[in-house]
C-alpha cells in the first residue's frame, strides 16, 4: 500500500471512530455496546448508568427511600430494645445513658492561688451581664449557656488530638473525654430547641458570643491548658447554679412543668411520663460531672503532671 493510500485509510477510520471515542455525551452502555470506550466515563466505568440502577430499597415500616451510595454504604437499620424503629439520627441507642443524679451539686473549688482567683473572677465578670439580660427567662438563658458550654470540650479535645499526633503519644483517654463533654453539651442544646425557639436577636447574640468565646478559649488553652480547664470548671459551677434556680422556679410554680420532649426521654432513658423537671435534673447532673472533670484536669497540671499520666474519667456518658 502506498503512502497516500495509508493516509487516506487512516483519515477515514478516524472520521468513523471519532464520535464514539471522543463524544462527551455518549453513555456508558452505548459505548460498551459499540465496542468503544467513552473517555468521559473512564472514572465511573464501574457504575452502571442511573437509568439501569436498581431502585433503592425502602426502610422497613417506613415509606422513605434509603439512599445507597456508589461505595455500597447504606444506613444501618437501628431499633430500640422493644423492636420499635429508632427515630434519631443525631445519636444512637448505645449512646444513651442514665445520668447520675446523686452527684454533689453544691461542690465548689475554692480559689486559693492567683491562677484560680483569675479564673474565678473571669467567670464572675462574664456571669453578671447574662443574668441582667435574661433575668428569670430560664429557657433563653439555657439556650445561650449551652452554645457556650459546648465550646471548651471541643477546643480542648481538638488541641489534645493535634498534640498527640505531633508528639506521637497517647492522651490517656482525655481526647475522648473532652469530645464526649462537647457532644453532651450539644445534646442539651438540641433538647432545649425542642422546648423553645430562639428569637432573631438571641440567635445574633449566640453568633457573636460563640465567635468571641471560641477564639478567646482557643488561645487561652494554647497558652495555659490548666487555666483553661479551671475556667471551664468554674463555668460549669455556674451552670449547676443556674439549673438549680430553674428547678426551684419549677417547684414553686413560677415555670410550667411541661412534658419532657421525646429526644430527652430517649437520650437519658427517662420514663415515658417524664416532665421538664426530670430533664433539668439530669442536665444539672451532667454539668456537675463536667465541673469535676475540668477541675480534675486542672489539678493534674497544676501539680506538674501531664493529663496522659492519669486516665480520664470516660464512660459517664
Amino acid at each position: 500500500m502506498s503512502h497516500n493510500g495509508a493516509v487516506k485509510l487512516s483519515g477515514t477510520l478516524l472520521r468513523q471512530l471519532r464520535p464514539r471515542i471522543f463524544s462527551v455525551s455518549s453513555s456508558y452502555g452505548n459505548a460498551a455496546g459499540a465496542g468503544g470506550i467513552g473517555i468521559r466515563h473512564w472514572s465511573t466505568a464501574a457504575s452502571p448508568p442511573a437509568s439501569e440502577e436498581k431502585k433503592a430499597p425502602q426502610a422497613a415500616g417506613e415509606g422513605k427511600v434509603v439512599i445507597s451510595s456508589y461505595w455500597g454504604v447504606t444506613p444501618a437499620r437501628v431499633s430500640k430494645a422493644d423492636g420499635s424503629p429508632w427515630r434519631w439520627n443525631c445519636f444512637r441507642p448505645w449512646e444513651t445513658y442514665t445520668a447520675d443524679v446523686s452527684i454533689d451539686v453544691k461542690k465548689h473549688h475554692i480559689a486559693s492561688t492567683f491562677m484560680d482567683k483569675f479564673a474565678y473572677w473571669t467567670v464572675q465578670t462574664l456571669k453578671y451581664p447574662t443574668y441582667l439580660f435574661f433575668q428569670r427567662r430560664h429557657m433563653c438563658h439555657a439556650l445561650l449557656l449551652e452554645t457556650v458550654a459546648a465550646v471548651p470540650g471541643m477546643v480542648g479535645g481538638m488541641l489534645l488530638h493535634c498534640k498527640s499526633l505531633r508528639r506521637f503519644e497517647q492522651s490517656g483517654g482525655w481526647i475522648k473525654a473532652l469530645l464526649e463533654e462537647a457532644e453532651n453539651e450539644r445534646m442539651h442544646l438540641m433538647t432545649f430547641i425542642e422546648l423553645s425557639k430562639p428569637q432573631w436577636y438571641e440567635r445574633a447574640l449566640v453568633f457573636a458570643v460563640q465567635g468571641l468565646f471560641f477564639n478567646a478559649y482557643f488561645f487561652t488553652y494554647l497558652a495555659s491548658p490548666k487555666l483553661a480547664h479551671r475556667i471551664t470548671g468554674y463555668l460549669e459551677e455556674e451552670a449547676v447554679n443556674s439549673y438549680t434556680e430553674f428547678l426551684n422556679d419549677i417547684e414553686n410554680g413560677k415555670f410550667e412543668n411541661s412534658p419532657a420532649p421525646a429526644i430527652a426521654i430517649d437520650y437519658w432513658r427517662l420514663p415515658p411520663d417524664a416532665r421538664l423537671k426530670d430533664v433539668i435534673t439530669v442536665i444539672r447532673a451532667d454539668e456537675a460531672h463536667h465541673r469535676d472533670l475540668n477541675h480534675f484536669a486542672s489539678d493534674i497540671q497544676c501539680q506538674g503532671h501531664e493529663l496522659k499520666e492519669y486516665p480520664a474519667p470516660i464512660g459517664y456518658h
